[in-house]
């Protein structure tokens, strides 16, 4: 259970996911007028995962979570067989539908899907904790109105660790709050200081 404090900063943050760059948020263009089109996911926290619990693939719904730093869609093989031949898509809504290039990976009954970057293609998504959505921004990015940070594999931003500066990779399929390489030292748990975008968390498991 998050404190207070803790919950209202992560609601201030308010997680941007683009598939060709990460953001300082500045001016968010989809806050302008009903004209940028945009299509919301509902999700639920189950251990810290993202439960996408309107999402559906080839019109049937399952056990679909959210998973940043997949590359590719993961699909277990039991719920891959129920949605017959034809090319599998993701259903945002009624109105809006992503094709999926998923891989098929024994899930052992933790998931049907893990839904990977790729139907985002080039556009943005955006995670909001407090309302419980998942936007897709259908116009794509709008870098006049913030600061791109480029990656070329997983989606990473800066962090503060305890005062260091680090890369951090966004991985919503990871339960765990942080994990860091551990080199030459015993595995062990803890707490850290990690600030994000100005945003301090005095107190996350690392």
């Amino acid at each position: 259970m998050l404190s207070k404090s803790v919950g209202r900063a992560r609601t201030a943050v308010v997680c941007l996911l683009l598939l060709s760059g990460c953001s300082r948020l500045k001016n968010l263009p989809w806050t302008r007028g009903p004209q940028h089109r945009e299509h919301n996911l509902s999700f639920v926290v189950e251990r810290n995962l993202l439960r996408l619990t309107t999402a559906e693939i080839n019109g049937k719904r399952g056990r679909f979570y959210l998973a940043s730093a997949a590359q590719n869609t993961r699909l277990d093989p039991a719920f891959a067989s129920t949605i017959g031949p034809q090319r599998p898509r993701l259903t945002l809504t009624d109105r809006k539908s992503l094709p999926l290039t998923p891989v098929t990976v024994d899930l052992k009954g933790v998931a049907d899907a893990f839904i990977g970057a790729e139907p985002w293609s080039t556009h943005a998504i955006s995670i909001d904790y407090a309302k419980r959505l998942v936007t897709y921004q259908e116009e794509g990015i709008h870098p006049d109105y913030m600061t791109l940070y480029r990656f070329a594999a997983e989606p990473s931003i800066t962090i503060s660790v305890d005062g260091r500066y680090v890369a951090a990779i966004v991985d919503t399929a990871l339960p765990d709050s942080l994990v860091l390489p551990r080199g030459q030292a015993a595995a062990r748990r803890g707490q850290a200081r990690i600030e994000i975008a100005g945003v301090l968390f005095p107190a996350i498991d690392i």
